[in-house]
Parts: structure tokens; sequence; C-alpha cells
């Protein structure tokens, strides 16, 4: 459920972020934005974003064709400030265009690195920090989250671009998704503070917070969050040692949670405990003499049983420690875990399942 109102909210936002409001053009002198003492954030206006723009355009492209498709760009009343300002960088530079176009594309596979023109401090002030933050934008849009805050943290300042409002709502989105609550919710309080903030930003901003809210640092919610971190990075063609952390982490929450079953069983008093296997004896032991044992599953062996044996399990196939599992190749440490989560409550045990499931069919595509 937690997963489904997650994607239900991105969904919204880039329906909304779809619908763009119309300004009225209006002569002023150009200026950046900037932030007022009394912690009002104020961006430039319309006219002042298409002075800027055009200063730039005329610096690098100073022909009459590109001016016309300039002028048709600004004229667009169904573009955003930012919006004209990307279709004026992608006018000016062919660099830029292919940078964007392969970040926004997404029949192509996700970027693996931030461009190096994206970074690159020798470029005007108006041109880096623009495109750095349509860039973190498009990479946000894809649920590229971790690449998108860095290029937003660390090449964009809010009084460089036309629209600080867009920079704050987009690096709050990214957070949201890395379920960084403290970092999102100062991203939040930004665009709250920005004086021309659009409606559309402000209502996806309450619906993160209130989010947010439920979210609980334990339990099966919790661990739900981080597969949902997992499957996105794996979508995104970002494996590897962040991954494999984030994994080794589910798999050690997942333990903790076993245990607080398996303890519920144990002090549940006459029965079986909730949740506990259907069979299993409350207190681990083998019943009295005489009774029937319940195994949970069959016996591997051709060998009798008795429920009395010492326990031992083929280190091959887990050694114990649950962060141990990280050192097994991907599919061996989901079969691992598949075997250690077959006891749990079946509501509980389908939503982990399919987790690994999709872990291991990726795991297969890979190789």
């Amino acid at each position: 459920m937690k997963a489904r109102f997650r994607l239900s909210l991105l969904g919204l936002a880039a329906v909304l972020c779809a619908a763009q409001p119309t300004t009225t053009l209006a002569a002023e002198t150009a200026r950046p934005a900037k932030e007022l003492s009394f912690g009002v954030i104020q961006g430039p206006t319309l006219e002042q974003a298409r002075g800027q723009a055009l200063d730039w355009l005329k610096s690098v492209k100073n022909d009459p064709e590109a001016l016309k498709q300039f002028e048709a760009i600004w004229a667009n009343e169904n573009l955003s400030h930012l919006d004209k300002v990307a279709d004026t960088l992608t006018l000016g530079s062919a660099d830029a265009a292919k940078i964007l176009g392969d970040a926004r594309n997404t029949e192509l596979p996700a970027p693996k690195e931030i461009p190096a023109l994206v970074r690159d401090q020798k470029q005007p002030s108006f041109f880096r920090n623009n495109l750095a933050l349509v860039y973190g934008k498009a990479l946000s849009n894809r649920r590229i989250h971790e690449d998108a805050l860095e290029v937003l943290n660390k090449n964009v300042k809010a009084d460089q671009v036309v629209d600080p409002s867009a920079l704050y709502f987009h690096k709050a989105i990214s957070e949201h998704a890395l379920l960084n609550k403290e970092e999102a919710t100062r991203s939040i309080n930004k665009i709250y503070e920005c004086a021309d903030a659009a409606e559309r930003y402000k209502m996806v901003a309450l619906l993160m917070q209130l989010d947010m809210e439920t979210w609980q640092e334990k339990g099966l919610t919790r661990i739900g969050q981080l597969m949902g971190t997992v499957e996105r990075r794996l979508d995104v063609a970002r494996g590897g040692p962040q991954t494999q952390k984030i994994e080794a982490e589910i798999v050690k929450r997942l333990d903790e949670e076993i245990k607080k079953i398996e303890n519920q069983c144990k002090g549940s008093g006459s029965g079986n405990g909730e949740g506990c296997p259907s069979g299993a004896p409350k207190d681990g032991s083998g019943g009295k003499p005489g009774d029937t044992v319940q195994p949970s599953s069959p016996q591997k062996d051709s060998e009798g049983g008795n429920g009395k044996g010492p326990g031992k399990i083929d280190p091959k196939d887990y050694k114990g420690d649950p962060l141990q599992l990280g050192t097994l190749p991907e599919i061996e440490r989901t079969k691992a875990m598949m075997r250690k989560i077959a006891e749990l409550p079946p509501e509980k045990r389908k939503m982990i399942e399919d987790y690994y499931k999709k872990v291991a069919n990726e795991g297969t595509a890979n190789k």
C-alpha cells in the first residue's frame, strides 16, 4: 500500500508539473533571483528571465534565425519560465541539446554519469546554473534520484536560476524518494518561502509532508520502502555496492522481524502464537512425548526424523549473519532469503517474495 501511494504521488507530481501556468510579459530591468532578508525567496519575472536568456543567446548565437526561434519560444504561453529557458539553452548550445535530450528520453538507458558540461565552472553563470537545474529535473523525472540530488546540490544556486521554487521542488521529490525525511522537509519549507512558487508545487509538497508523517523507522513498512529503493535502482541500472548495501540492510531488518515473530510465538501462551507457522509448538520444543511433529517444510534427507536434530545448516546456503548474505551471488542470496522467510505469515511473505523474485529476475537478466 505504501509503495503504491508513493507511485501515485510521483504520478500526480508529473501530471501537475505538465500543467504550466501562463504569465504576462512586463517591461523591467533584468535582475537575478535573490533571497530577501525576511526569508522570502523572490525569483525573476518572466520579462527579467527573458532578458537574461536573450543576452546569453546573443553571446553564443546572434543570428536572425536563432532570434526568430527565440521569439517563438518566449511567445508560447503554455511554457513556464524554466521551460522557456531550457528551450533557449538547447537553441544556443548543441551540447546542451544533446545532454538534455538523452536525459529526457526514456527509450535510452539511464545516464550513468553527470556530463562535464553540467559541472563546467568556466561556463557563464546563467547557462551553467539553469542547465544544471533542467538536467537535475530530467534525472528526477526519470527516478535517478541520487544523481539528481548531486547535480542540484552541487551545481545549482537558487539566486542564479530563473525559478528557485523548481530547484527546491525537484530536490524535495528526490529526497522524499530516497527516504531522506529531514532534507525533504527543509526543501519543502523552501518551496513555501518562494514568493512565486506554483500552486502545483505546493500541492505536491503538502502530499509529501502528509506521506512522511506516516513513515516509521522500523517494521515491514520501512522494509517495503527500502525494497522499493532497490527496485528503482535496478530499473535505472544503478546496481553495485550501494544497492548491495541497501539489500544487506533489508536482510538485516527482515531477520529482526523474523526474530520478533519467533519471540511472539514463544511467549504467546497456550497454542500457537499469532502469526506462528501452523503446527509449530509455541515454545520451540518438540512437544510432549508421542506428539506428532508438524514440520514447516518437507525433510530433504531420506532418513527418518523426529524433529530433534541439532539445527545445523549448510554454510554454503546461509552463514547465520544476515549481512553475510551480501557476499553471495545475487541469485543465491535471493534463494537463501526465500528459505529464511518461508515461515512468515502469508500476507507478509507475499510482499517479500514478490520483491525478491524481481531481484532474482534482474540478476538473471544481467548475466
